[in-house]
């Protein structure tokens, strides 16, 4: 089953937006921290090809990071990916 992933520490504050994103939109994820597990952190490396966190997929897809999550949310792409991989979610008002 599709899900989305994201690789993330506690204290970054690009994390804290991206949870705030989905949390927003109602979609479900599921939070990977890299912080102290560096089995994780080689995972999220050899997945994305990027060392900082967010590093955020749907399904095996790489949306990269917060910035480019929000860009693809701000065209209204990103509700297109999440329909394409199957995800569920409800926009929360705001």
């Amino acid at each position: 089953m599709p899900e989305v992933q994201i690789y993330a520490t506690a204290i970054c504050p690009y994390c804290v937006r991206a949870r705030r994103l989905l949390e927003r939109k109602g979609v479900a994820f599921r939070e990977i921290r890299v912080d102290g597990d560096r089995a994780q952190l080689k995972v999220m490396i050899r997945r994305s090809n990027r060392t900082t966190v967010p590093q955020i997929f749907i399904d095996e897809y790489h949306i990269s990071g917060y910035d480019d999550m929000a860009d693809l949310d701000d065209a209204g792409k990103l509700d297109v990916l999440l329909q394409r991989y199957g995800i569920d979610y409800r926009e929360q008002s705001q």
